[in-house]
């Protein structure tokens, strides 16, 4: 009993540090492929923003108040997967206190955004914030229980994408440039 208790201590604790310490987190809601989005851990739990103009996309991904949702993070030195959790999702009311708390937070963590005076306020009216708690504390996947098989994924359909043959002059230009 005690070894499972304290098994679970380490599992929250790795959940955690883990999820802190990662700027990316990927999640796979209960429909569509996982998506690599960027959060801040606050109050025990992930929180997100996305679905408005500028920000992350979350449609596709099946994250609904009360639903669930699959985490995984990623090593910070090694970039490999480092724990997986379940993740109980919320969706606290626009301007609430748990709300409000969390777009503090999340503010210091948006990079460029091109109203950052009035960021809360769009947020408030375009914008879902959510919030992931690990469901049971446990980690389903960590050091030591990883799968055997690769969780490698071809990259979502993005303008962003670009699968074009590399000019033919390129290489030639790179190996002048380690000339001088």
């Amino acid at each position: 009993m005690t070894e499972t208790v304290s098994q679970a201590l380490q599992d929250r604790a790795l959940i955690e540090e883990a999820t802190k310490k990662s700027g990316l987190i990927w999640v796979r809601g209960t429909t569509g492929p996982a998506r690599a989005l960027w959060h801040v851990w606050h109050d025990g739990a992930a929180w997100l923003i996305g679905e408005g103009p500028g920000e992350q996309p979350l449609a596709g991904l099946g994250l609904a108040d009360g639903g669930t949702a699959t985490v995984t993070v990623r090593s910070k030195d090694k970039g490999g997967r480092l724990v997986v959790w379940h993740a109980r999702v919320g969706e606290p009311a626009p301007e609430s206190e748990a709300w409000q708390a969390a777009v503090e937070e999340l503010k210091g963590k948006r990079l460029n955004a091109p109203d950052a005076d009035r960021i809360t306020e769009r947020w408030a009216r375009e914008c879902r914030v959510l919030r992931l708690e690990p469901a049971d504390g446990e980690a389903h996947q960590r050091p030591g229980t990883m799968p055997q098989e690769s969780h490698a994924a071809p990259p979502l359909p993005s303008p962003a994408i670009t699968r074009q043959p590399i000019p033919a002059a390129l290489p030639k230009l790179l190996r002048r440039g380690r000339k001088g």
